[in-house]
């Protein structure tokens, strides 16, 4: 183990049992939560948190918005650094409540790892996505093969029932009660006319 990983390892085993308990947080936004901290730990050269101070989120924030994605060679999107900054400034912020390190983590200093305002925006900027038509999706579906009941399965929308489709409304209902969606969240998707 590198220097002062045992006390960051300990911390951290405490911080993901606080985010799946007490947060009710999905392993998948664990893991994410996760990914930045150690993240940082490999920038910073897994000093101990004990020890973080303003300058350190200043550098990582920088190195963050300069590097590359390994997936397409460009920087980092601005969506990526903006979820990993948040999710340290969660991370120092439940730190800054804990034993051996109340007297040892300043607020003040979670604060610098906020982005500049006009990187947050375009952060949290949504994209327009192109939907089907009603006509791309009825030809789409009579296109399936429907001879086995494997077939006959796969042209069902998983767990979806009729009754979240509104036609005259042209939109799809998606109940979290009744429909299995990402995070378990209740949503409406339009189609396009």
């Amino acid at each position: 183990m590198k220097n002062n990983s045992t006390n960051n390892a300990r911390i951290i085993y405490e911080y993901t049992k606080f985010l799946k308990e007490a947060k009710r947080l999905d392993d998948s936004t664990i893991d994410g939560a996760l990914k930045s901290i150690n993240r940082f730990e490999d920038f910073t050269g897994y000093i101990d948190f004990r020890k973080f101070r303003a300058k350190h989120a200043i550098a990582f924030k920088k190195n963050l918005l300069s590097q590359k994605s390994l997936a397409t060679g460009e920087k980092l999107s601005k969506a990526t650094v903006l979820t990993a900054t948040r999710h340290l400034k969660a991370f120092f912020h439940y730190l800054a409540t804990q034993k051996g390190y109340r007297a040892k983590v300043n607020y003040s200093d979670i604060e610098y790892f906020n982005l500049s305002e006009k990187d947050t925006r375009i952060g949290n900027a949504k994209r327009k996505r192109s939907v089907a038509t009603i006509e791309q999706i009825v030809k789409t579906l009579e296109g399936m093969p429907c001879s086995t009941s494997i077939e006959i399965r796969d042209r069902a929308v998983a767990s979806s029932k009729i009754k979240h489709v509104d036609l005259a409304d042209h939109s799809f209902y998606q109940d979290a009660r009744d429909v299995n969606t990402k995070f378990s969240k209740t949503f409406t998707t339009y189609f396009s006319q």
